[in-house]
């Protein structure tokens, strides 16, 4: 079935970012005070705040940003962030998220570009209600919701890396992201293992470069951060959030400890890190550029020392590769397979509400109640192991699934994929 000019998918597709918009506000109402899917912005709010010490000249490192809120992105974010300081609340929280749509689009799209398909009209209309079905899980409600910053992290590093290899560019953008935020360096380790030696150089420049501007706009809060505040992951939160959903954090609460061990750490994220990169090396060569890059994304998630759920929005790029393998390339067992996967995947990473009728303290204010969302705040017995930390286990499944599917594949054999990109 060809999914951009298919009417049954087409149908399928809007129906299902039809009823994505209702479960929306049945999960939690859109006006409901606060935890309405547009009601907090408290991590734009805290950007903002930023950005608004350093234009009246105070540090950057030392304030606390709305009362208790530490600062903890690179002094070069300062810029991406000044603007929106300068604007009302309101009009700063509604360009925040109508960009925050558009980035999640754009993802869409250009990922399915990279997996051969044109941009028709059709392909435009699945792209917008996957964004809309995107909005259910997670990480992409919370990004929402916090207002963060990861989408558009997520975005430059997508049409970064999908680009042909010898574009003089290719690294570029993902360089600045990771100057704005540390987690995209990974994407560096991933270059120099598949050998791209040009794309690795280029972003460790443009890495280097906007740590450079950094030191020269704004030097102390420079020489504080990148000799001092970086290394100090305590700044963000504690481990021992049920949010917190990399080894590090699962170690934290498992132990109920806020010092958890770093022995055990290393023992964990180093096997995945070999296995993920394992499956992306495997991805790359045969034409699914997209794929690896979604590993590589979620993998950094894993191995960080605190990863929110709304870091994990990897899973949106994860989501075209399993739509488009489903649509076009598998049959028979191996398309219910996926899509049996995909589904119990989705169902892990859905923003499954939970309430609180009770006053408590919440980030920096009291709330009369809490509607909490993902499935770490779910604790049934029998199966809390699985739902402390679903994000882990969906890179761990997709990464032996990869391994399983390509490994086997001749590196002299093109995939199915490669010969409609016409990309290796």
């Amino acid at each position: 079935m060809k999914l951009d000019r298919s009417t049954p998918a087409l149908i399928g597709f809007l129906i299902a970012g039809i009823l994505a918009v209702w479960v929306q506000g049945v999960l939690i109402p859109y006006t409901q005070p606060y935890w309405g899917l547009f009601g907090n912005f408290l991590d734009l709010d805290v950007y903002r705040a930023g950005a608004q010490v350093v234009l009246d000249g105070g540090d950057l490192y030392d304030a606390k940003l709305l009362g208790q809120m530490d600062f903890t992105y690179a002094p070069i974010s300062v810029l991406l962030f000044a603007p929106f300081a300068w604007l009302s609340a309101g009009f700063a929280h509604l360009l925040w998220t109508v960009g925050i749509f558009v980035a999640l689009y754009l993802t869409v799209m250009i990922g399915f570009r990279s997996l051969g398909h044109d941009a028709t009209w059709q392909l435009r209309v699945i792209a917008g209600s996957i964004v809309a079905v995107s909005a259910l899980l997670e990480p992409v409600r919370s990004t929402i919701w916090f207002g963060q910053i990861n989408v558009f992290l997520m975005l430059m590093i997508v049409a970064d890396l999908v680009r042909p290899e010898g574009s003089k560019l290719r690294g570029v953008a993902s360089g600045i992201a990771a100057g704005v935020k540390l987690t995209p360096l990974i994407f560096g380790a991933y270059l120099l293992l598949t050998r791209q030696w040009r794309a690795a150089v280029t972003m460790a420049a443009a890495f280097a470069g906007s740590v450079a501007l950094g030191f020269a706009l704004l030097p102390t809060a420079s020489s504080k951060f990148w000799f001092g505040t970086m290394f100090d992951s305590d700044r963000v939160s504690s481990p021992q959030t049920v949010g917190n959903q990399s080894i590090r954090g699962a170690i934290a609460v498992f132990g109920r400890t806020d010092h958890p061990s770093t022995a055990l750490w290393l023992a964990l994220a180093v096997p995945l890190v070999l296995v993920a990169g394992w499956a992306a090396a495997l991805a790359h060569r045969r034409g699914q550029e997209l794929l690896a890059i979604s590993l590589v994304g979620m993998t950094s998630c894993a191995v960080s020392p605190v990863a929110w759920s709304h870091h994990w929005v990897w899973v949106v790029p994860l989501l075209v590769v399993v739509i488009h393998q489903v649509f076009e390339k598998l049959t028979g067992v191996g398309r219910w397979s996926l899509t049996l996967l995909a589904i119990g995947a989705t169902l892990a990473a859905l923003a499954w509400r939970t309430h609180f009728g009770f006053p408590m303290w919440f980030a920096n204010r009291t709330v009369e109640q809490a509607y909490f969302t993902g499935l770490f705040f779910k604790h049934p017995r029998w199966f809390d192991w699985f739902t402390t930390q679903p994000f882990t286990l969906i890179l761990v499944v997709t990464a032996v699934v990869t391994i399983g599917a390509y490994r086997r594949v001749r590196d002299d054999q093109p995939s199915a994929d490669t010969a409609v990109t016409g990309r290796r």
